[in-house]
């Protein structure tokens, strides 16, 4: 299977970046799957609905969360009728929505994404990695079970998503960071046949603060002064992201290559297998 992920949707200009580059991506790799970061899509907190219908329209499968899940209020009303916008999984329960769906892909394939938020630095969760090993072993991957697995790890920290990919190699297809907003260079597909990246970087104007303007971060941080709400930058946007190709037979990853393309980073494009 081919698998595409695109990481934090920033603003406008991190929507209006994914929408024009999607027909691109879509005739260069012809994804079976293609999931997107959505939780700062809307002014840079949260997501509407609207703004994920926009998504699906340019062919988006399914759409991840984060700590923003809940900055847009009607998302909490919403989010349970709305099975392709899933929030973290190990949010206390109770919580609304859900955090993963198993959906149909091409050709009668079954493909599990899942959503889970780290601790460190982060707002207090319930335990990511027992949240993650409950869903696993219910969703196999390979024969009989799920023929994708894919697992949006949102969080701060390096060191808990790595361990978050060590301890999913040889169950998932793809485990992939997002919430830092900047692109990582250690794609691997690890020992077990996981493919891995620390974070996909964010969709959004590079010519700013991690997506935000620069000027209101800076006189932030370098002045102390009372500012104006931070809110996303305005210029062209990157999309950022990887894209992944899987081994009918075990789900497991054979590639992974990172994807970059418009505004102000170092454009890569993968090549399909």
């Amino acid at each position: 299977m081919r698998l595409l992920f695109l990481g934090d949707v920033v603003g406008r200009s991190g929507r209006d970046a994914v929408i024009a580059h999607m027909p691109t991506l879509r005739d260069r790799l012809d994804p079976d799957l293609t999931v997107v970061n959505g939780e700062n899509a809307a002014g840079g907190f949260g997501i509407t609905v609207k703004i994920a219908e926009e998504f699906f329209a340019a062919g988006v499968d399914v759409v991840t969360l984060g700590n923003h899940s809940w900055d847009q209020k009607e998302l909490v009303a919403a989010i349970d009728q709305q099975p392709r916008i899933i929030r973290p999984l190990n949010y206390p329960e109770g919580t609304p929505g859900r955090g993963f769906v198993l959906l149909q892909a091409r050709g009668g394939r079954k493909v599990l994404v899942m959503n889970v938020m780290l601790r460190l630095f982060m707002d207090p969760m319930d335990d990511p990695f027992a949240a993650v090993d409950r869903v696993l072993r219910a969703h196999r991957l390979g024969p009989n079970g799920a023929d994708a697995i894919l697992v949006d790890v949102h969080g701060e920290a390096t060191s808990e998503k790595m361990i978050m990919g060590h301890f999913c190699d040889g169950r998932a297809s793809l485990v992939v960071g997002t919430h830092s907003h900047v692109p990582t260079a250690d794609h691997v597909v690890m020992k077990g046949g996981t493919a891995y990246l620390t974070d996909a970087g964010m969709c959004g104007d590079y010519d700013s603060a991690i997506g935000m303007k620069k000027e209101v971060a800076m006189a932030k941080l370098i002045r102390k002064l009372p500012t104006e709400r931070l809110s996303p930058a305005e210029g062209e946007g990157t999309v950022c992201g990887c894209y992944v190709e899987t081994d009918d037979r075990t789900g497991l990853a054979t590639s992974i290559q990172p994807v970059r393309l418009g505004g102000r980073l170092s454009q890569s494009m993968p090549v399909r297998g």
